[in-house]
């Protein structure tokens, strides 16, 4: 337990300032202060004595050294109850600091911003605060470390019962809290500097990965209602998903998140207007268009059944038409843009249980690393960027691809890769048509995929997200109609599939690209 005599405040976030240093002024408590603390608490009508009178040093470069000093740092780390100390604290006239109220520079918020200035982010790196956080927290038996201004009020209320003298339990959890937080910090600060200088190609993977991250909200359950779950935003800033907005609809799910993230995923990825629906983490269609309302009717049609309680992806604002197109498919349970136009709006309002999502094209940047977590570990790898351009084809058929064959292969080729391996997709155009995801083998995958095209198998082309193992998936998609391929190749059994593609007079490209989704 401690009595406070003298606290240090120094703020960035002067959130609830005021009311806690009026709380702290009945308790008769010295304050001690610097820059734009101290001068709003004097204009708050408040006695403060600076920093720098305190240590007889004035602030200098730039203010970048005012509380990196023995009369501090002495007065925060000092053992009451050691003798030496209090004769070297004695001798040295280091006046006993009980409390340190201290939140850090707005690294996050400033690294938010996009394009930030390198510069400017520097600055914005706190090292007195940290440095006085840690000296407080180290020594928490005689020192309160405030970094959070919701503690405030509990703080104060301790001060009230215990007549200014504050508990052992409340300074160890305060202690504990400032370091949860300045390595946090500290961990935000390295991952923007790691981005800052790192490319987009990885050569070599990090020999140490640190992660933090800021609980935004609890949600309900997770994948399953006796499951707790929370959704966490990157410390680092507030980016792609976290920036998201909900604008009508219930709370929602773990499992609305993660289809919502493969939605933009997938939609967000094409310039022209574009839809996809999502189930279970999986395309069920996807479309792009010369208008939004097409592309979201062409993406439904692809497999109606499934789209059913769907998670649907656009990139474009949403229009009346668009609106009236997914107020005539059943029940969806979300509906993801970059913006609703008041008319439709209204319109998909009136659906009590969808949930309306608004996020900005330009906001949702995708991370550069892939993270999977599993018992004991954790798999990083650089994210699936790869992008195809028609003169990497490779034909290996004796038939020829035509221009719009090339075009819905390609098309393929972007969808495939968001697929959930084993995958096919077939495709008319821009558009799918029939979809086979995670089957244990391709053949599978294969005709689950025609299966669901039906009819519209015939003319179609097909996208497998690996190479063809047999010739059997060649065989079934002829059988069906299908009239070009696009495959990774490099399987033993290549001249195999290569001479059933020439013996069903079928077009065949190979890429030398997998792109295998776990």
């Amino acid at each position: 337990m401690i009595k406070v005599k003298r606290a240090l405040i120094s703020v960035s976030d002067k959130t609830g300032l005021i009311e806690f240093v009026k709380g702290l002024a009945k308790f008769n408590i010295e304050i001690l202060s610097t820059g734009g603390t101290a001068k709003a608490l004097r204009d708050a009508g408040f006695t403060v004595k600076d920093v720098s009178e305190h240590t007889g040093f004035p602030e200098m470069l730039d203010g970048r050294v005012k509380t990196l000093h023995p009369k501090i740092h002495g007065g925060l780390l000092a053992l009451r109850d050691n003798p030496e100390h209090m004769k070297t604290v004695a001798e040295h006239d280091i006046g006993l600091i009980d409390m340190v109220v201290v939140n850090l520079y707005p690294f996050e918020k400033v690294t938010a911003k996009k394009n930030v200035d390198l510069a400017e982010a520097i600055e914005n790196i706190d090292i007195g605060g940290p440095s006085m956080l840690r000296s407080g927290a180290k020594n928490y038996k005689s020192v309160a470390v405030i970094c959070n201004p919701e503690r405030y009020k509990e703080v104060l209320k301790e001060l009230e019962t215990n007549r200014g003298i504050l508990p052992d339990a409340l300074l160890f959890n305060l202690a504990v809290e400032v370091f949860e937080r300045t390595s946090a910090y500290d961990r935000v600060i390295a991952q923007f500097l790691a981005r800052r200088f790192t490319s987009d190609a990885f050569t070599a993977m990090p020999s140490q990965v640190d992660l933090s991250f800021v609980k935004v909200q609890e949600l309900r359950y997770g994948e399953n209602p006796h499951q707790p779950a929370a959704f966490y935003r990157d410390a680092a800033g507030v980016n792609a998903l976290a920036k998201m907005k909900q604008l009508h609809g219930k709370e929602l799910s773990f499992n609305n998140i993660l289809d919502l993230a493969a939605a933009v995923d997938i939609a967000y990825a094409f310039t022209g207007p574009a839809a996809v629906v999502i189930k279970h983490n999986n395309p069920c269609g996807v479309a792009e268009d010369v208008s939004l309302a097409k592309a979201y009717v062409n993406a439904w049609a692809c497999d109606k059944l499934s789209a059913f309680g769907g998670i649907i992806g656009l990139n474009r604002p949403v229009d009346k038409k668009t609106a009236e197109a997914i107020a005539k498919s059943g029940f969806m349970e979300c509906v993801i843009a970059p913006a609703f136009d008041k008319e439709s709006f209204e319109l998909l309002a009136q659906k009590k249980n969808i949930r309306l999502m608004e996020l900005a094209v330009e906001d949702y940047v995708k991370d550069k690393f892939d993270l999977k977590k599993v018992s004991g570990g954790l798999l990083l790898q650089g994210a699936d960027t790869r992008v195809l351009a028609p003169e990497e084809l490779k034909v290996v058929s004796k038939a020829r691809l035509t221009k719009a064959q090339v075009q819905s292969l390609l098309f393929g080729w972007k969808v495939v890769k968001y697929v959930k391996s084993n995958a096919i997709v077939l495709t008319k155009g821009t558009r799918t048509v029939g979809i086979g995801m995670g089957q244990t083998s391709r053949v599978d995958s294969a005709k689950l995929a025609i299966a669901r095209a039906g009819k519209l198998a015939k003319g179609a082309c097909l996208a497998s997200d690996a190479f063809l193992p047999k010739a059997d998936t060649v065989t079934f998609a002829a059988k069906a109609g299908v009239k070009a391929i696009i495959q990774t190749g490099g399987s033993i059994a290549d001249q195999e599939v290569i001479a059933e593609a020439n013996k069903r007079k079928m077009a065949m490209a190979v890429t030398g690209v997998r792109h295998f989704r776990h």
